[in-house]
């Protein structure tokens, strides 16, 4: 164990925090302030402070376990091992390599990311490939790319925030799910800038705000074409930007014109004037920003609903110029770098699509593999785990707890246990690991080296701080294992900084270029910005004609072949499931400040169950009188796919036709339990953030 401070990263969301770990005598990590950081400064929220308490073998797996007899019981490494080999060798003779599954997680590292990608490629041979990530930010990816060419999360560093004239905040809660973070808001309206957030409930984050719109959830897609319809009518468009650096603006402003005010007042509640309001806050400084999160972008029609705002930025000619511009507030810890190396369905390394023969080529050249070889592109995550079962009969699982955090969860529940086989690599016993065959107790954050990518595309060393415990080894460690045993003996090295400089050549002149970035670049800087080539002459790491990175994309052309954005012609529709007499209710979801996604992790530290014990049902007065409920009386909320039972939370920050449940729990209050599967044609992202139920009281 070391001895003195190492600079590091929270383990949670993707803002990765900086911060400094210290081991204590009596065994246990301190964390203290990381000011250096230029993302949070030194700040940190509870789930930051509280991080190391997973580290405790009170609440971590310290042994392999193996199913016996319907009891999961403890186990040597080789038989854990030899078992899952077996397993998944076992469905590939009999039924082929798609029917072996692999799903991974947006918290991985890189390097484990690119690993299990080529290991479902290289060693089972499997198409059937996906990662939880899905569930964040595919939508905004897709209408990234269709838009610009290119997907990065945000296309500028944070610190831009403050310098700009206003920011509209689609979506989003961050005063709760990444608290460091408001600070450059707080800023922005220091600096005269405006915040406009548009949120069917009264946040925290919408009470920092100078405009709150609170649309109907599902409805952002016609509110964004109601602002975009008002800056046409209202003479505000950029009309030599949209010339100079755009395409197809014609369609795109003959689909907004469709939706004039009143009538987008009438589906989403906002009334014109705040509709207009909103347009002169947007439209009068010299810069502005829209930023989307979940709220948006998990809907069945997510993607068009991202390019309905992104169409809003380029006809006020606000994308590609300083201070300005669209972006997506990445959730997930590596939620930009989880996808951008190869665990997603249709991808390879560097942000390459497996369909291309090119980058099939090239990253085949690197695996020293035949490119015929690898397999097309899979299902997404959803499809991939609705055929759990039945066309897919084993599953290797890795960082993800899907019996929580998957739409229609009580379904997934069931297709999870119908498999022939499933091994989970997991640092806690999650309710999915639970129903597990083989589970391996793998290494944390702070007992690991291995580099994140966070929401800005800022590529970040996460330091090891400490040793693991005997018997703990690390998901790297765990696929050389795994692939040795099933017949490939080279080409999975378990240390991560070897393996990085293999995803430095793979992504070499892809989308996402990391082939400019080294662990020594790392460790001296506080992140270098993808796209960051190799430069054209062969340069030592540290001398001063290295690639700087690119904090600030598209500032003189857009990704596209051509170097124009491009207008994506979008209409309004409704959701996949609208309210009815016997489901009358809309129920959206969201998280809560002390709690992080499924709560395999934080539902262990004492802390953060103390601020946040369990599941709620927020609901409007008016809503609460009709149905006879008091605060903190059970309430029964009910879809088409099952029944949630949490107590009332009542409050007048809501709309009186929704109710709000957070995710983070298992059991009768499984807010997933209820939520719709109803995927986007394009992203393939479930629509979570609206869905029909009624809410009844409970006896008793």
């Amino acid at each position: 164990m070391q001895n003195s401070a190492t600079p590091t990263h929270c383990p949670y969301c993707a803002l990765q925090c900086g911060m400094n770990l210290t081991p204590a005598p009596d065994g246990t990590v301190e964390v203290s302030e990381r000011a250096d950081f230029p993302v949070n400064r030194g700040a940190l929220c509870g789930k930051g402070r509280t991080a190391p308490a997973v580290l405790s073998s009170r609440v971590r797996l310290t042994s392999p376990l193996v199913r016996s007899g319907g009891t999961l019981v403890p186990a040597t490494w080789d038989e854990a091992l030899d078992r899952i080999a077996e397993g998944l060798s076992r469905t590939r003779t009999e039924h082929g390599p798609d029917a072996c599954g692999v799903f991974g997680g947006g918290g991985l590292t890189n390097e484990k990311a690119y690993t299990l990608g080529k290991f479902a490629r290289v060693v089972l041979g499997t198409s059937q490939i996906d990662y939880n990530g899905r569930f964040c930010m595919s939508s905004a990816a897709a209408g990234g790319m269709k838009a610009f060419g290119l997907d990065r999360g945000l296309p500028f560093p944070l610190e831009d925030i403050p310098k700009s004239g206003c920011v509209i905040l689609v979506g989003s809660n961050l005063a709760e799910t990444m608290p460091p973070s408001l600070r450059f808001f707080t800023e922005l309206r220091e600096n005269g800038g405006t915040l406009i957030v548009v949120d069917p409930r009264r946040t925290k984050t919408a009470e920092q705000a100078d405009l709150h719109l609170m649309p109907r959830p599902g409805t952002d897609l016609a509110l964004a074409l109601g602002l975009l319809h008002l800056v046409v009518a209202e003479g505000r468009v950029d009309e030599e930007y949209v010339r100079e650096r755009t395409v197809g603006w014609e369609d795109a402003r003959a689909a907004a014109m469709a939706h004039w005010p009143e009538y987008v007042e009438r589906i989403t509640g906002v009334p014109v004037p705040q509709l207009r309001e909103t347009v002169r806050l947007f439209c009068e400084p010299e810069s502005a920003m829209v930023l989307t999160a979940r709220g948006p972008e998990q809907q069945s029609k997510g993607t068009d609903t991202v390019s309905a705002w992104i169409n809003l930025c380029l006809a006020t000619g606000r994308a590609g110029r300083p201070y300005s511009g669209y972006g997506c507030l990445t959730g997930q810890g590596n939620g930009q770098g989880g996808r951008e190396h190869g665990q997603k369905a249709d991808q390879l390394p560097g942000y390459r699509k497996l369909d291309d023969p090119a980058a099939r080529a090239h990253v085949a050249e690197v695996w020293g593999v035949d490119p015929d070889s690898l397999p097309g592109p899979g299902r997404s995550a959803y499809e991939l785990l609705d055929a759990l079962g039945t066309d897919i009969r084993s599953l290797l699982l890795m960082g993800s707890n899907p019996v929580v955090s998957a739409p229609r969860a009580a379904h997934v529940e069931e297709r999870i246990k119908s498999l022939d086989f499933l091994a989970v690599c997991d640092v806690v016993l999650s309710e999915t690991a639970a129903l597990a065959d083989v589970v391996l107790p793998v290494t944390q954050w702070a007992e690991e080296t291995g580099t994140t990518t966070n929401l800005e595309g800022r590529v970040l060393l996460r330091r090891q701080a400490i040793t693991p415990p005997d018997g703990i080894r690390s998901d790297l460690e765990v696929m050389h294992e795994l692939a040795d045993r099933l017949g490939v003996e080279k080409g999975f090295p378990t240390d991560p900084e070897e393996v990085f400089e293999e995803l430095r050549r793979a992504s070499a002149g892809g989308p996402a270029d990391y082939s400019g970035i080294t662990y020594r670049r790392l460790a001296e800087e506080n992140g270098v910005f993808w796209p960051c080539p190799t430069p054209v002459r062969d340069v030592p790491a540290g001398d001063d004609d290295l690639h700087p990175g690119t904090p600030r994309l598209f500032l003189d052309r857009f990704a596209h072949p051509d170097g124009r954005a491009r207008f994506v012609a979008v209409s309004h529709r409704g959701i996949a499931e609208e309210p009815d007499e016997e489901y009358p209710v809309l129920l959206t979801t969201g998280r809560v400040v002390a709690q992080y996604q499924s709560g395999a992790q934080t539902r262990r530290v004492d802390e953060l169950n103390a601020a946040a014990p369990g599941p709620f049902v927020e609901l409007h007065p008016r809503l609460a009188e009709r149905l006879g409920a008091a605060e903190g009386d059970p309430l029964a909320v009910v879809s088409r796919r099952g029944r949630a039972v949490a107590p009332a939370r009542i409050t007048p920050g809501i709309r009186p036709d929704t109710v709000f449940m957070p995710f983070h729990w298992y059991g009768e209050g499984r807010a997933n339990t209820l939520t719709n599967p109803a995927l986007d044609p394009t992203s393939r992202m479930p629509e979570f953030k609206a869905c029909a139920v009624r809410v009844e009281t409970v006896e008793g």
